[in-house]
């Protein structure tokens, strides 16, 4: 499970990035487009819930 968890922590992770990287590079017109701006939202919730579930995994095998 802790692979599972650390590898869509990461791929919602990259995923989030490149949205911020593409918004600043390409314009902020992206920015003002509900759905990339909702796909953005959702991977970086979802990512910040994978390392959140990963966390408490740690802590509760110690």
């Amino acid at each position: 499970m802790k692979i599972y968890l650390a590898l869509t922590a990461v791929v919602f992770g990259l995923l989030t990035v490149m949205h911020l990287w593409r918004m600043v590079a390409e314009s902020t017109s992206l920015a003002r487009d509900p759905w990339f701006l909702a796909i953005t939202l959702i991977s970086a919730g979802l990512c910040l819930w994978a390392v959140r579930l990963l966390l408490a995994q740690r802590r509760s095998n110690h």
